[in-house]
């Protein structure tokens, strides 16, 4: 199933889009919103599914709604660094002997098609896009002998904006250019696991004013989707509703010569995730 909400900022209804690619479905019957509890709730799953597939669901008019990111009361957003061997070496970095983590804020979370702010001070906002993991259920010290992927509810395209003055430039951790307002649209859709047949299969990319920049798939990445899912587990306890970002393939702003190219305000980044959907923004000054 492909989830989403639709509405304005902080009054979203659950829908759901139709087998056809096109059509909305209405969802605010059957629940109140797509959130870690629904996630980890089989059965209300199950009966989304048997509306949806009875064709029970009202049409909802999509004519100029907004989209809001797919998962109300995001837990926490976990991100993964230097997780593709084409970004490690762009960026002339080692790639990492374990996953280089590090957090950001619920609340950066937006719409997939929402502007996005550059932070006042900034010069060097970059774009990259990567595939976000949303758990379904509690996974604490996962087993070597257990699937991770079965903890995992869906996948979504998350665009992990970031500000590298601010991130290493600046000193401490990397946290300052990685929380500014607005800087990780997430959405359009959340695609149920059993629509992503091979995680490790998707192809990314990402485009800058019409320029395509980046153009990679999940295959290189150096730790794969179990693997992160599973080594998270044995440092933190992941709950239904947090969302992985698990790194970003090469072709970012600082990866680039000089001059590099930055984002400034007036810019349109476009990014999509095959089978996952796509998102536009407008960068504007914050």
């Amino acid at each position: 199933m492909k989830l989403l909400r639709v509405g304005t900022a902080g009054a979203e209804r659950p829908a759901l889009l139709d087998g056809d690619g096109v059509t909305l479905r209405d969802m605010s019957g059957l629940v109140t919103d797509i959130d870690g509890p629904l996630l980890a709730d089989a059965a209300a799953l199950d009966r989304i599914r048997a509306a949806a597939e009875a064709g029970d669901l009202p049409v909802l008019d999509a004519a100029g709604l907004r989209i809001g990111p797919p998962l109300a009361r995001v837990g926490k957003v976990v991100c993964i660094g230097l997780n593709y061997h084409d970004h490690a070496a762009e960026t002339g970095a080692e790639p990492p002997a374990e996953p280089v983590v590090f957090l950001k804020a619920a609340d950066t979370v937006v719409g997939p098609d929402d502007t996005v702010l550059v932070p006042r001070g900034s010069r060097k906002t970059d774009w990259e896009v990567e595939l976000a993991v949303v758990i379904g259920r509690t996974a604490r010290y996962i087993a070597d002998d257990e699937d991770p992927l079965s903890y995992v509810a869906g996948y979504a395209v998350a665009h992990d904006v970031s500000e590298r003055e601010f991130q290493i430039e600046r000193g401490g951790t990397w946290d300052k250019g990685k929380n500014c307002e607005t800087f990780n649209p997430l959405g359009p859709w959340l695609v149920t696991a059993d629509e992503v047949a091979e995680p490790q299969a998707l192809r990314l990319r990402l485009w800058v004013n019409g320029e395509l920049k980046q153009d990679g798939t999940t295959a290189d990445q150096i730790f794969p989707v179990a693997d992160v899912v599973r080594y998270l587990s044995r440092f933190m306890t992941l709950y239904p509703g947090d969302v992985i970002n698990t790194g970003t393939p090469a072709g970012v702003a600082l990866g680039q010569p000089e001059p590099k190219p930055f984002l400034r305000a007036g810019d349109v980044v476009e990014l999509e995730i095959e089978g996952l959907g796509r998102q536009r923004q407008e960068l504007k000054d914050a």
